[in-house]
Order: structure tokens, then C-alpha cells, then sequence
């Protein structure tokens, strides 16, 4: 069996791609099949893709993105499974689509989808690639596909409208190779913490007041963000911690609490809580929002807190904060739940069966 893998980013650079696939490729190395990985964006593309400015070299990694991928679909006659994870080029050509569905069966395609990529949400450092963005290609490529693998129910049932059979793969955590430690919550300095991209401060922006009355009311504490660019909104107690795949786990163990705030709205219901996943995963207690699955990752009071209100998260940020034996207790369950229906281990069996595997 060949697999052929359409996706944005060079491989190995996006946590998306990381978490939602590039980490099960050992279990296809196991059955022996062969797969092949085709980024859109080159590394040179990639380097300057979320930078501000950079036009000219944005636009000539475009337009050798489209080359090589009008050369790849050629050829897509090698292949007996095309997997598309999120989209098959930033534009969405229905020229792809159109040789896609000449070259492969209905059967043959999977579609992937971690976010709801349906809704226009484009970064602000790239304004220039919405005016020739076509936010239509999610229902074109789902409406091709015969397998749909979605993060969440929500997904899911979006794509169940095209006819596809859809499965529900919640983003996972490898338990075994890279979150295989656990917080040490037996201490007296408590970390408070975020991580993500520059694309989703602003969640954590909009509750700035908390967060600053927080600090203010529990002397000692702090607010660790890790992210790919540094915040304009820190203050006194808050600190950035320049995002690194190398240092990925080392920087997350500096939190003992972690926090993923989201806005009620369309596009954050499409969230498949990631950052909860990852916190939990080494033993840190998750305090989210109450908007799509994460009230399903976090069982409120028992590993982690679900918050509705600011007085919601001053409350319980204030009780992690202070009472070490809850703590210690919410972060051994935590663990304890990411094991059971988060890692790959838990899910390798579905992630599997979209193959016939």
C-alpha cells in the first residue's frame, strides 16, 4: 500500500500535522506501508509565512507551492490512499480538485480537519492571501472524500453533510515518546500558564483583567506564555517564553496550572483543546472555557476546572494556587485521563481503520 499525504507545512514544523498524523507514522512503518509527505510551503516559504511584510517572497513560495503541486497530482495515479490534511493548496484551485477526482475513487480520499476551516479566519500578518483565498475548498475537498477524520463531533457533523463517513479522531498526545513526564505540583512557586500561536493570544488577552487580579492577589505567582511572538499585553508577573520544538516539554513542565480561555463563536467550537490535552498529559491541571469538546477533555473539579465566568477563573486559578494537595490530586488524574482516550496508543485502532487497516 501507498499513502500519498497533502498537507500545508513542511513536515516535522506544524503542531496540526504533528499531533493529528505525522506522530502514527511508525504504525504504518509496522504494516509495512509506504508513505510519502508533500508540504505545499518549502522550508524557504514556511520561514517568512507568518512574518509581517515579506510579500515578494511569500508570493514566489506560492507560486512554487502550486507548481510542485500541480506536478504531485499528476501523478496520483501511484497512490491508493490520498490523505488531505486541512487543505490541498492555500487558494483553493478547483483545478486540484478536478484532477483529484479524475485520479482517485471517492474511497481513496481522506480528508482531515483539526479546526473549523470552513469559516474565513486568516492571520493578520497575511491579509494579502485572503483576497485570492477561496474559503470554499473545505466543502469542495469533503464533498470528494469518502473517509472524513475530524478532531471533534462538531467537525463531524459538518462533514457528515457531504456524505462521507466520518470518524472522530480527537488531536493526540504519544504518552510514550515526547509527553512522558508528569509536573511535579509538590511546591511552593506556582506557575500559572498558556502556550500557542500568535493567532490565538487573543483569547488569552481578552481576560487580562483576571489574569492581573490574579497575580495581584497571590503573591509569589506568575503568568508563563509560551508562544511563536512575544505578547504586547505582559505586565508585572507575566513573562514570555520564546516557542522552541526542541524545549516543547522542558518549557511546558514550568507550568503547574494551565489555561485555555476560547470566545463563544463558531469557529472556536471547531477547537479540538489541544492545549488542555497537552497540559493534562504531563500532569497539569487544565482550566477551559465550557465551548465545544472541551467539556468533554476536562471533568470539572476532578482534573481540571471548567470556567464560565471571571469569577470563575479567579476562583479556581486561586484554589490551585493555593491548595498543593489539590493540586498534586487533580494532576494525577489528569494523566490518568489523556492515557485512557487521548494518546495514540488509545487511538491508534481508528486512526488505522481509515486506511482499511
Amino acid at each position: 500500500m501507498k499513502v500519498l499525504f497533502v498537507h500545508p507545512y513542511p513536515t516535522g514544523e506544524a503542531p496540526s500535522q504533528r499531533f493529528r498524523f505525522e506522530q502514527y507514522f511508525r504504525f504504518l512503518d509496522e504494516k509495512n506501508v509506504s508513505y510519502t509527505c508533500a508540504p505545499f510551503w518549502d522550508d524557504a516559504g514556511w520561514a517568512v509565512l507568518y512574518s509581517k511584510g515579506n510579500v515578494l517572497h511569500k508570493m514566489w513560495a506560492l507560486l512554487r507551492g502550486l507548481y510542485h503541486r500541480y506536478r504531485l497530482f499528476r501523478g496520483l495515479d501511484a497512490y491508493d490512499f490520498v490523505f488531505i490534511h486541512r487543505e490541498i493548496d492555500p487558494l483553493g484551485l478547483a483545478v486540484f480538485r478536478r484532477m483529484l477526482k479524475k485520479r482517485k475513487e471517492r474511497a481513496r480520499i481522506i480528508f482531515d480537519l483539526d479546526d473549523a476551516i470552513w469559516i474565513p479566519n486568516s492571520s493578520k500578518n497575511n491579509r494579502f492571501m485572503e483576497r485570492f483565498r477561496n474559503w470554499d475548498q473545505a466543502p469542495a475537498i469533503a464533498s470528494l472524500a469518502g473517509r472524513i477524520s475530524g478532531g471533534n463531533d462538531y467537525l463531524c457533523e459538518w462533514a457528515a453533510a457531504y456524505g462521507g463517513q466520518t470518524t472522530v479522531i480527537p488531536t493526540s498526545i504519544d504518552t510514550e515518546n515526547l509527553h512522558n513526564r508528569t509536573q511535579d505540583q509538590d511546591t511552593e512557586r506556582v506557575t500559572i500558564g498558556w502556550t500557542g500561536t500568535h493567532s490565538t493570544l487573543f483569547y488569552l488577552e481578552q481576560y487580562l483583567p483576571v489574569w492581573r487580579r490574579v497575580l495581584q492577589e497571590n503573591k509569589g505567582a506568575e503568568l508563563a506564555v509560551i508562544c511563536d511572538t512575544e505578547p504586547l499585553f505582559l505586565e508585572e508577573g507575566m513573562r514570555w517564553i520564546p516557542w522552541n520544538k526542541s524545549r516543547e516539554i522542558e518549557d511546558l513542565l514550568q507550568f503547574h496550572i494551565g489555561l485555555m480561555p476560547l470566545a463563544e463563536d463558531a469557529w472556536a467550537k471547531g477547537k479540538c483543546g489541544f492545549k488542555a490535552l497537552q497540559y493534562m498529559a504531563l500532569g497539569i491541571p487544565a482550566l477551559v472555557s465550557p465551548v465545544g469538546v472541551n467539556t468533554k477533555i476536562v471533568d470539572d473539579g476532578i482534573n481540571g476546572f471548567i470556567c464560565s465566568t471571571d469569577a470563575e477563573w479567579e476562583e479556581n486559578i486561586g484554589k490551585l494556587l493555593r491548595d498543593r494537595a489539590l493540586r498534586i490530586r487533580m494532576g494525577s488524574a489528569t494523566r490518568q485521563k489523556i492515557e485512557a482516550y487521548y494518546s495514540i496508543n488509545a487511538l491508534r485502532g481508528r486512526w488505522l481503520s481509515l486506511f482499511g487497516l
